[in-house]
């Protein structure tokens, strides 16, 4: 049987998981639980979901970890309050108050998504002892030091291969770099990073350790956990793009250091999503939450389907208009399930099954199964049960029953205004209507032969 690669940034090519006698050792990079998650980190979690499918599939165990950041260190401007402290300020809460609320709405997310639960999902606040080994373990091996004040910093160029994933040298780096601390005045060459930082006139949020008062850098919290919960080796590292550099780099520095060689075997990361073609911000006012989906009367499972028709590593740029066509397929996907019959047997399909395989060419798996769906060689059962095969992967949830009832009189006359409207292109008005018949858990979708709709469950 063909083994399932990956593209591994770090080496820049496909590798083949190459692992047997136990199971797969996966780390995915967690939120930060200070806000809810939007649609383009839920892609990343996405990508952790469907490795971990696509290994079972092939006959693999997983054993899967991905970290709640709790500790409200994670900043691009540390010159002023962190995230974690200043949302509990907003909220007026204590700080782990606001990181359980935006934890369990994280959990809730995933549920929506059908996002296979982790194995573990250690908590940083709960992690302290393991970070202060580590830092302990790198002081002495000579790869950190320990500064005036208490805070303790990574020697970059104690690790001769920094910037083997990003492409990124030492030597070019300059000063104050995104994400690290701004008072260089410590340490010994500008792109060290703090493992501990001192807590100052810091009051919350802050630990005991051997070299005072403080709290872990955000680097060694991923270092700490994935060592310890995955038996000191990681065989798949999962983040977003933006987590290439440094946070990816910075960890592969701290854990190769501990480990005395390579301490993840693959680096996979998710690409950037945009949302409508920018990039999702507050100050954009476009960060789309999986409550805006449900609100239009979208299954949360469309975004699930919008995110696969794009490759992983590829740039994606999400649309309204695509989650609407996405619902639909999935309402006539799950109308063609029920008119095939109740076989339960899971069946197989080899394009299906290479796709996965192959870098999870899920765009070109989902081809395969619209060509199976119109294939008029193949009999209802027969398509049944390679949807139910594919949907191991997919977990579209495609056996749910889809309620059928027949649209009111306004809700028809509604549909034939709409049509009307988009043939005088007139866009607004198209636009409105399909709104409104949003609100009744009616979904317009646009193709070239027309207007079709679907009830959103």
């Amino acid at each position: 049987m063909s083994k399932f690669s990956i593209y591994n940034t770090q080496s820049r090519d496909l590798q083949a998981v190459n692992v047997t006698g136990r199971p797969v050792h996966i780390y995915c990079c967690g939120p930060t639980v200070y806000r809810d998650a939007h649609v383009g980190n839920l892609r990343t979690f996405l990508l952790a979901d469907l490795i971990s499918r696509t290994l079972k599939l092939s006959g693999m165990e997983v054993l899967l970890v991905q970290n709640i950041t709790d500790v409200g260190h994670m900043s691009e401007d540390f010159e002023s309050e962190d995230k974690m402290l200043s949302q509990a300020k907003l909220e007026k809460v204590d700080p782990f108050e606001i990181a359980r609320k935006y934890e369990s709405k994280f959990h809730s997310d995933l549920a929506r998504l059908n996002i296979s639960p982790a194995n573990s999902y250690p908590r940083a606040s709960e992690t302290i002892p393991g970070m202060l080994s580590s830092i302990q373990t790198l002081i002495e091996n000579g790869s950190a030091y320990v500064s005036e004040s208490g805070s303790v910093y990574f020697s970059a160029q104690s690790f001769p291969s920094y910037g083997a994933i990003s492409g990124n040298r030492l030597d070019s780096l300059k000063p104050g770099h995104r994400y690290e601390y701004s008072d260089d005045g410590e340490k010994k060459f500008h792109a060290d990073w703090a493992l501990w930082k001192s807590a100052g006139n810091r009051s919350e949020m802050v630990w005991d350790s051997p070299w005072g008062r403080g709290f872990p850098g955000w680097h060694i919290e991923c270092t700490a956990m994935s060592l310890d919960l995955l038996d000191s080796h990681v065989d798949i590292h999962v983040g977003g793009i933006d987590l290439r550099f440094p946070h990816h780099e910075n960890e592969r520095a701290q854990s190769n250091s501990i480990v005395g060689g390579e301490a993840v075997d693959l680096w996979v990361h998710g690409e950037h999503l945009l949302f409508e073609g920018r990039k999702m911000s507050k100050s954009a006012n476009n960060v789309v939450l999986v409550e805006d989906l449900i609100s239009k009367g979208l299954d949360p499972l469309s975004l699930r389907l919008a995110l696969m028709e794009n490759r992983y590593r590829s740039q994606m740029d999400l649309t309204w208009d695509s989650l609407r066509a996405a619902n639909s397929t999935l309402n006539r996907w799950r109308s063609s399930m029920a008119s095939w019959g109740n076989s339960e047997t899971i069946g197989f399909d080899s394009e299906i099954h290479s796709s996965l395989l192959a870098d999870l060419d899920t765009p070109r798996a989902l081809l395969r199964l619209r060509a199976i769906e119109k294939d008029q060689l193949l009999t209802s059962v027969q398509k049944r049960e390679i949807f139910n095969y594919a949907d191991q992967v997919f977990a579209l949830d495609l056996k749910r029953v889809v309620e059928v009832k027949p649209l009111t009189s306004e809700q028809s006359a509604l549909l034939e205004s709409r049509a009307t409207a988009r043939a005088n292109k007139n866009w607004g008005e198209s636009d409105r209507i399909r709104d409104l018949l949003a609100l009744d858990g009616i979904i317009v979708s646009d193709n070239p032969e027309g207007q079709s709709w679907a009830w959103s469950n």
